[in-house]
């Protein structure tokens, strides 16, 4: 892999972790709406944005050949859903900072999955950065006797692990030649039609503020999306991961500045621990 792909990866990722916490922001600002009904909204708008390089690029576009390929697309398309629904519910819940910090899990998850089905070497010290960096998220979810994890926190964990999946899904994809145009349009369709019956079924009216925020959402996080798919594209985990925590930055700010949030001392000391693990684990890998 060459020097140049690796910083067009670089860029793209923090372009994507721009585009993610201004989705964050909004979907926040929304208010309260059902999770699946601001999902849907976010990925509906991003079926129209999407759809404009699909068209117009048709005739270069790939797509996948086998059931492998397709396998792997539904299968990204699925996680991801479950992923940014997740991720939603937990961003309602905690602060965005928090919630961003714990979705920067998944960077982890990826070397372990890159590691399996994609035999990318994992070293003995990459295996205890994984180890450090969750312990650093034990003290940002701060676990107590009464209640070991808050609903918005282990929400949070569990759309880190689903964006792990669904972004290893993204890296085969692109080592197979398959359109980052495609995959996106691709899951932000199936993703909208997963959701759908939640919102036919559990439709909360919602004023043109509300509306206004989740336009807004979609349009960010197609951004993030097209900044994420191409940034796994050009480059392995090991080498631009790390760069994907310029969200929790992005959102620290948003946060402070919309709703007063800062984090208290455990919180940074768990920061601290897994955004430093990060910059360890990618100056070792180089």
């Amino acid at each position: 892999m060459n020097n140049n792909n690796i910083l067009k990866g670089i860029f793209c990722i923090i372009i994507a972790g721009f585009g993610f916490a201004l989705m964050s922001l909004f979907v926040k600002l929304s208010g309260d709406l059902p999770s699946m009904q601001k999902g849907f909204f976010r990925n509906i708008i991003a079926v129209f944005i999407s759809s404009i390089p699909l068209i117009k690029h048709w005739k270069v576009i790939r797509i996948p050949k086998n059931k492998i390929g397709w396998l792997v697309l539904v299968s990204r398309s699925i996680f991801g859903t479950i992923g940014l629904v997740l991720n939603f519910y937990a961003i309602s819940h905690i602060s965005l900072a928090d919630s961003s910090i714990i979705q920067k899990l998944s960077p982890f998850i990826i070397l372990i999955l890159s590691y399996i089905f994609f035999k990318e070497e994992m070293t003995r010290f990459q295996v205890f950065a994984i180890v450090i960096a969750f312990i650093g998220i034990i003290f940002i979810i701060k676990p107590s006797g009464n209640d070991i994890i808050s609903m918005g926190a282990l929400a949070a964990l569990l759309g880190a692990l689903c964006s792990g999946i669904a972004y290893t899904c993204v890296r085969y994809l692109g080592t197979h030649n398959i359109s980052g145009e495609f995959i996106i349009f691709f899951f932000s369709s199936l993703s909208s039609l997963m959701l759908l019956p939640y919102l036919i079924f559990d439709y909360r009216s919602m004023t043109l503020y509300q509306l206004s925020m989740l336009l807004l959402a979609g349009i960010s996080a197609t951004i993030g999306q097209y900044g994420v798919t191409f940034a796994y594209k050009f480059a392995a985990a090991k080498n631009i991961s790390v760069f994907d925590y310029s969200q929790v930055l992005f959102s620290g700010i948003f946060g402070y500045m919309f709703f007063g949030e800062f984090p208290d001392f455990q919180s940074l000391i768990g920061y601290i621990i897994v955004i430093s693990v990060g910059i360890v684990l990618v100056l070792r890998s180089k």
